[in-house]
C-alpha cells in the first residue's frame, strides 16, 4: 500500500506523521487540475497566466524547475516562461531548454522522459550542465507537447534532482502534465483567436477613421439630412457626414456623449442610411432593467424557464435579426453579464434562457454610453475585451453648448411642435432667442425642449419674451441643480461638463444591516457634502440626493457615490429610504 502513495505533494507534506493516511493520487491530480483551470480562466496576459501555472505546479509535483515554451505562429511571437518569471526574463528560461529533446517532442507529439539527462542520448553535455546535472547530481527530465487540435504549438517541461530520498512515479507525473498541457493548449488557442480578432477590428477601425479624416471640403458642403436632427452648425454637419460614411459599413459603433445629446436619434440615422434600412431597428436601455430581466429581454426565454414564463418569447437579438440593435447605457451592465454579452457579440449566436438550442443571428450593434469606459476598464469595472468589441467605430456627439447657433433652430422647432399639440400660435421675440443662446444647457437638447415647453405653457401673450423665461427671474431649477455639480470658473461664462457629466462624490461609509446600528467612525467616514444653507448634509440626505439625481436607479446612484450596488442596497435599508418607481 505504501508504494501506491502519491508523491505529488509539497515538501512540508512529506514531513507529516507516518500514521496519517496518504492522499490518493486521483484526489491530488483532480485538485491540481481544478486550481490550474481557475488560473487559466482568469483575465490576464498570456505570459502571466502561464507563469502562474508553472508556479502552481510546484505545489503538486516534486520539481526544481518548470518551463512552458510556445512556438511563434502567424505573427505571434514565441513565449517562454518558468518558475519565478518576470518581464524580460524569457531568454533565461530558453537557455535551460535542451533543444534536441524539445525538437523531438514537437516533431513526434509524444512525451519524453529522461531518468538521467547525463546518460540520455537526447541531451548534450551542455544541456545537462544547463539543467544542473553533475557527477554527483542526478537530474531527471519530463517534457510533454502542448497541442492546439492536432498541431503541436509548444512544450511543458520540468526537471528534478534524483537524490535517492524521493520515490517518483514517472507514469503518473506524465499523465498529470499531459492533462495540464491540454488545458494550456485550449487557453493559448483562445488567446490567439481573440488577439487576431482584435487586430482585425482595430485595422477596420483605423481604415474607417482614415476615410473620415480624408473627407474633402466639397463633401462636407453636401448637407446630409436626417429626420429628427435639427442644426446647421459645423459640429452637427461634421457629425452627419460621419454618419453617412459609417452607415455604409457593418462595423459596431459606439456613441459617446453627454445625456440628452441625441444618441438614439444618431443610432436610428445610422440604421436608416445603411443597407439594413429595411430590417428592424430594435432598442433597449441596459440600465433600466435588472440583470435577470435584461438577459431574458436580450436573449429571450423558453416556456417554463422561470416563474411566470408561460410561453416562449423571442429576445431583442432575435427580433433584430438582419437589422440593427441599439444598446443604450451599455456602460451600466454588470461584470457577469458583460461576459455573456461578449460571446453573443463575437459569435452572433446564443441560447434562450432555459433553452439549449443555439440561435444564430445577423445583427449590427450600435451601443451608447455617457460613461468614461477607458477609466472603467482601468478600474476593472468594464471588461477590456468587451470594450474592444464595441468600440470599433467611436463617435463623440457634441454637447449643445458647443453648437450655440443650433439653439434658435431647435427652440423654434420645439415651439412649433408645442403649438401643433396645443392649438396655439406662439412665436419667439428676438431677444428671447438671444437669451436662450447664452444658456449653457448642461442637460443638452432634452433640457432645451423642457425649457421651451415650460415657458410656452406659462406664456400669456402671442410672443414669448425674454422676461417669460424662468432664468430671467432667477427661478430656473435646472440652473440651481447644475450649479451644485459644476461650479464654473469666474472667467468662463459656461460650465465645462466632462463626458461623465456628474463628478464622482466621496463614497459613503456603508455597513451591512447587522452592523447598521453602529455609529460611523469619524476617522474613516467620508467628508460630508454641504446643503444649500452651508450646513453639512447628513449621510441620509446625501443618499437621497444621489438617488434623485440618478432617477432612482440604484446602479447609477452607486456609481455617483463610489459604492457597489450591494452597498447602496444596504444603505437604503439602513436609513429606511423608500424606493420610488416611475
Amino acid at each position: 500500500m505504501a508504494q501506491r502513495e502519491v508523491r505529488l505533494v509539497e515538501s512540508e507534506q512529506s514531513r507529516k506523521p507516518m500514521n496519517q493516511n496518504p492522499v490518493p493520487l486521483s484526489e491530488i491530480a483532480l485538485t491540481g487540475i481544478f486550481e490550474i483551470s481557475k488560473i487559466l480562466t482568469a483575465p490576464a496576459r498570456l505570459e502571466v497566466t502561464l507563469a502562474n501555472v508553472v508556479n502552481l505546479l510546484q505545489s503538486f509535483l516534486q520539481m526544481r524547475n518548470g518551463v512552458v515554451s510556445l512556438l511563434a505562429d502567424d505573427g505571434v511571437p514565441d513565449i517562454t516562461v518558468g518558475v519565478g518569471w518576470n518581464e524580460g526574463s524569457d531568454n533565461r528560461y530558453r537557455a535551460r531548454l535542451p533543444q534536441k529533446a524539445i525538437d523531438q517532442i514537437v516533431a513526434t507529439a509524444v512525451p519524453l522522459v529522461a531518468d538521467n539527462v547525463s546518460a540520455h542520448p537526447m541531451f548534450s553535455a551542455a544541456d545537462a550542465l544547463a539543467l544542473g546535472a553533475t557527477d554527483d547530481t542526478r537530474v531527471s527530465f519530463i517534457g510533454v507537447p502542448i497541442r492546439i487540435d492536432s498541431r503541436v504549438v509548444g512544450t511543458l517541461t520540468i526537471d528534478r534532482v534524483r537524490d535517492g530520498r524521493s520515490n517518483f512515479r514517472m507514469d503518473a507525473d506524465v499523465r498529470f502534465l499531459t492533462m495540464v498541457a491540454n488545458l494550456i493548449g485550449q487557453t493559448v488557442k483562445l488567446h490567439r483567436v481573440v488577439a487576431r480578432d482584435r487586430e482585425r477590428l482595430m485595422a477596420e477601425s483605423h481604415r474607417l477613421q482614415k476615410e473620415l479624416s480624408e473627407l474633402k471640403p466639397q463633401r462636407e458642403k453636401k448637407r446630409v439630412r436626417v429626420d429628427g436632427i435639427v442644426g446647421e452648425s459645423p459640429a452637427i454637419r461634421t457629425l452627419l457626414a460621419k454618419v453617412s460614411i459609417i452607415a455604409k459599413s457593418q462595423s459596431p459603433v459606439l456613441l459617446r456623449g453627454e445625456s440628452g445629446t441625441g444618441k438614439e436619434l444618431i443610432a436610428k440615422a445610422i440604421h436608416e442610411l445603411s443597407a439594413r434600412a429595411n430590417g428592424p431597428f430594435i432598442k433597449i436601455n441596459c440600465a433600466a432593467l435588472p440583470e435577470s430581466v435584461l438577459e431574458s429581454e436580450l436573449f429571450g426565454h423558453e416556456k417554463g424557464a422561470f416563474t411566470g414564463a408561460i410561453a416562449s418569447r423571442k429576445g431583442r437579438f432575435e427580433l433584430a435579426d438582419k437589422g440593427t440593435l441599439f444598446l443604450d447605457e451599455i456602460g451600466e451592465i454588470s461584470a457577469s453579464f458583460q461576459a455573456k454579452l461578449l460571446r453573443v457579440l463575437q459569435e452572433q449566436e446564443f441560447e434562450r434562457v432555459g433553452g439549449n438550442q443555439t440561435i444564430k443571428v445577423n445583427v449590427r450593434i450600435v451601443a451608447a454610453t455617457n460613461r468614461n469606459l477607458e477609466e472603467a476598464v482601468a478600474r476593472k469595472e468594464f471588461r477590456a475585451d468587451l470594450y474592444y468589441r464595441i468600440n470599433v467605430v467611436p463617435m463623440i456627439l457634441p454637447p449643445l453648448r458647443d453648437r450655440p447657433t443650433d439653439i434658435p433652430l431647435l427652440a423654434t422647432e420645439f415651439l412649433k411642435n408645442f403649438n401643433k399639440e396645443n392649438d396655439r400660435e406662439l412665436a419667439f421675440e428676438p431677444h428671447a432667442l438671444e437669451l436662450l443662446k447664452a444658456c449653457s444647457f448642461p442637460g443638452n437638447v432634452r433640457e432645451l425642449e423642457n425649457c421651451v415647453r415650460r415657458t410656452a405653457t406659462l406664456a400669456m401673450g402671442p410672443q414669448i419674451l425674454d422676461s417669460d423665461f424662468a432664468c430671467h427671474q432667477d427661478e430656473c431649477l435646472s440652473a440651481i441643480l447644475w450649479k451644485g455639480h459644476t461650479e464654473p470658473a469666474p472667467e468662463r461664462p459656461r460650465p465645462q461638463i466632462p463626458l461623465q457629466v456628474l463628478p464622482r462624490k466621496a463614497p459613503l461609509e456603508i455597513v451591512p444591516r447587522e452592523a447598521a446600528s453602529a455609529p460611523l467612525d469619524a476617522a474613516t467616514a467620508s467628508p460630508p457634502s454641504e446643503a444649500g444653507n452651508g450646513a453639512p448634509m447628513s449621510e441620509r440626505d446625501r443618499l437621497i440626493s444621489a438617488m434623485e439625481r440618478s432617477g432612482w436607479v440604484q446602479a447609477k446612484a452607486a456609481r455617483l457615490l463610489g459604492l457597489t450596488p450591494r452597498q447602496i442596497g444596504y444603505a437604503l435599508k439602513k436609513y429606511d429610504i423608500e424606493l420610488k418607481h416611475f
